[in-house]
């Protein structure tokens, strides 16, 4: 039987190229003692990588696939995402492809690394689960994220979880929880960068409310189809939940056109663009559904 009509042989030539390719946007990272882990190109000077593999912010350096190592400067971190930017003058590397479909339950993936000078690493699987929002280990919300059951091998913190067309479907990391090797989804991780890039910071907000998750038997949903929503239980005096009308009693079903019934959905969209602007909230209150406009404030 020829390659041409061998499906397996196709197949392990496929995944072969698609290492190829993810592995011209992928660098190592040289940013702690005991082990070099990995990064994936963000901008032509710009390299993005796991926070939790950057034990120093000076002395920083990276190796791309041509066997350059260059100086990299620190940019800006994120803890609760696990994610950190670096700048690299001189990189001149096109970023890393993302993929234009979302990471689906059952897909092959591949997960990538350059954890040392010797070339990329690989390891397949698939997805084995897509979710969110997580609370991270260091108290943040992740609006998503994807599991695999590709090994993640030491090193391969900051490389890219591939489709089998070498597009990158997620960040990999295992400093979120516990160890665990999850992936960032690449849409959130681009975002985070950007934000990155230009601030240093990733702002998250809050309205100054404390809440738990209640039922809605169908009777009290006020026309809406959700089961749940947030019941308020205490309003900050001075918050900007109070300043904008927000209730103790009211129970929270929507933020900005998006049903909300837990706290973790809350959380995860209280952040970027929100901090700091006027959302609309929607709560039933005495039976009806009533909108009020709330300034989210910025958590210090």
């Amino acid at each position: 039987m020829t390659e041409q009509t061998n499906p397996l042989a196709n197949f392990s030539n496929q995944m072969a190229d698609a290492v190829e390719r993810a592995s011209l946007g992928l660098v190592m990272v040289n940013g702690r003692v005991r082990q070099s882990a990995s990064g994936v190109v963000y901008g032509p000077d710009m390299v993005l990588t796991a926070d939790h593999v950057l034990e120093r912010e000076d002395d920083l350096s990276i190796q791309t696939h041509d066997g350059r190592t260059l100086p990299a400067q620190f940019a800006g971190r994120d803890p609760a995402s696990d994610l950190a930017l670096l700048r690299v003058a001189g990189l001149n590397l096109s970023p890393l492809s993302q993929a234009e479909g979302k990471a689906r339950v059952g897909q092959f993936v591949l997960a990538v690394g350059r954890p040392s000078a010797n070339g990329p690493m690989a390891s397949v699987g698939i997805v084995s689960a897509v979710g969110g929002p997580l609370r991270t280990r260091r108290g943040g919300m992740l609006e998503q994220y994807i599991q695999t059951d590709a090994t993640p091998y030491p090193g391969f913190s900051g490389g890219p979880l591939i489709d089998p067309s070498g597009t990158a479907l997620g960040l990999l990391t295992t400093g979120l929880v516990n160890g665990v090797a999850l992936a960032v989804p690449m849409e959130i991780a681009w975002r985070v960068a950007a934000t990155l890039a230009q601030h240093g910071s990733v702002k998250r907000g809050y309205l100054g409310i404390s809440s738990q998750p209640v039922e809605l038997p169908e009777g009290q949903r006020a026309g809406r189809s959700q089961e749940r929503g947030l019941l308020i239980v205490r309003v900050e005096p001075g918050s900007p939940a109070e300043k904008g009308g927000l209730l103790l009693g009211d129970i929270l079903v929507g933020l900005d056109g998006q049903p909300v019934d837990d706290t973790d959905a809350l959380q995860s969209m209280l952040i970027g663009n929100r901090v700091g602007a006027s959302v609309n909230i929607e709560v039933i209150r005495g039976g009806g559904l009533y909108s009020v406009q709330v300034v989210v404030g910025v958590r210090n």
